[in-house]
């Protein structure tokens, strides 16, 4: 009698594994648009979190992203690893590419799917410049050989790669995808479309909405949490869960083309008003951009070599104003802010993400330098030029005597009476209505020479 006890509660655990993963009979949806950050990275743990909580049947994650930080990827895939919930990452909507960190996050997903006319992998490291570059060692793995004689090989991107191809081999291994591929992702570069991808073992699925997903999956059979559970998810409700303000905040920072812009922005206003003090709204405009730019440098891993070319690049800026150097000074400047700007956030170890050099960089730093120019041009023109304003600028000015002067007696000046007098000092008089010369300004007092008539 206790043996068939023991058989059947050994029956009811048996089947309670292999149970529909219903639990409260719906389906969360976290959205991901844009680059993997810490903002993006709080999102969907809080939504691994949310799920588990309340024990929904699923994590649908749709996925359409460049790729992002090293760290903030980690921390996904890890929760990702260890979730009690299965979680489905869906490579949508047409045009979607999972690049980069994306590929690591849709390989970890307990079912991978993508719509048709989308694209995955790509997640060599990032070299300068924002392209990428192999940097292979003599260790035999896939899409790897000896360097050339005389090429040195990046030993950072080197250690970057070989970490990031190790963690994808793992990840791949653990979900039962093809590990040759997603090593060469790393190694090469190579990215492929939604239907190479289900053919060569990356994916599961291709499906053209969410609805169709979900009954394509109806009844596969999962591992989540060491266990493998049946999936039931066909005609369950979907809950979105959305970003928080401050979420959306951070994200929207964690972009080096945003942060770059405000840096820049920052800077023509903050120069703007240091040449027009009282202005304000520039100077307050440029204060919160530098603010923000301050927080997305401490949400973006940069480079202190290319944040102190940049700033050396608006340093120049202001010295070609005071220094005639006929442009010369101007013109390295622009070149400084070119390359730093380039190398400020590369940071293959860290990060792939980069400033688009060509749609962003130059554009902006075009920008900049016309403003720059037509400010430097307005100063210098400014200063070459003689006084317009105060009591000097008289000197020079031509008048009429309203009273003789014999010595001393009034002109009328600009619209004002002065008292004046003769500049050299002859003891001549000048008659009333001739005009007079302004030679010099003492307070309320001037000297005169007289103007013959044309």
């Amino acid at each position: 009698m206790l043996s068939v006890a023991f058989i059947a509660m050994g029956t009811l655990l048996s089947l309670a594994q292999l149970a529909p993963a219903r639990g409260g009979g719906h389906i969360n949806v976290a959205t991901i648009v844009g680059s993997i950050n810490p903002a993006s990275a709080s999102y969907l743990l809080d939504a691994i979190e949310a799920s588990e909580r309340e024990g929904a049947a699923a994590l649908l994650v749709e996925l359409d992203t460049p790729g992002g930080l090293v760290a903030s990827t980690r921390d996904i895939l890890q929760a990702m690893l260890n979730s009690s919930v299965p979680i489905i990452v869906y490579v949508t909507p047409r045009g979607a590419w999972a690049i980069s960190a994306g590929t690591f996050i849709t390989v970890a997903a307990n079912v991978a799917a993508m719509s048709p006319g989308t694209s995955i992998g790509a997640a060599h490291p990032v070299s300068a410049g924002g392209g990428t570059e192999r940097q292979p060692t003599p260790t035999g793995q896939p899409g790897q050989e000896p360097p050339p004689p005389g090429q040195s090989v990046d030993v950072g991107m080197e250690k970057a790669e070989n970490a990031l191809a190790a963690m994808m081999e793992s990840i791949a291994q653990e979900r039962n995808r093809n590990v040759e591929w997603v090593v060469q992702a790393v190694r090469e570069s190579v990215a492929v479309s939604e239907t190479k991808a289900l053919e060569l073992g990356v994916i599961d699925i291709i499906a053209e909405n969410r609805a169709e997903l979900l009954e394509a999956i109806e009844g596969r059979v999962v591992r989540v949490a060491g266990k493998e559970r049946e999936l039931a998810l066909a005609g369950l409700p979907a809950r979105q869960i959305e970003m928080t303000l401050l979420q959306e905040i951070f994200n929207f920072l964690a972009d080096p083309n945003v942060a770059i812009l405000l840096f820049l922005a920052g800077g023509i206003g903050l120069y703007t008003e240091f040449n027009n003090p009282g202005l304000i709204v520039p100077g307050a405009v440029g204060l919160v951009c530098m603010i923000l730019a301050a927080i997305a440098f401490q949400i973006l891993p940069f480079d202190w070599v290319g944040l102190i070319l940049i700033l050396a690049g608006l340093a120049l800026f202001v010295a070609e104003m005071f220094v005639s150097a006929f442009g010369a000074l101007f013109a390295t400047g622009v070149a400084l802010i070119l390359l730093g700007g380039s190398m400020i956030f590369d940071q293959p170890d860290l990060s792939d993400l980069t400033v688009s050099f060509w749609s962003v960089l130059v554009p902006a730093v075009a920008a900049f330098a016309l403003f720059g120019g037509l400010i430097i041009f307005s100063v210098g023109r400014a200063m070459v030029g003689g006084q317009t304003t105060g009591v000097d600028e008289l000197v020079g000015l031509v008048g009429k005597v309203v009273s003789p002067l014999d010595p001393e007696g009034k002109v009328f000046v600009r619209g004002e009476y002065w008292d004046a007098a003769l500049s050299d000092g002859s003891g001549e008089s000048i008659e009333e209505g001739a005009s007079v010369e302004v030679a010099s300004v003492d307070g309320l007092h001037m000297t005169v020479r007289r103007v013959e008539s044309s």
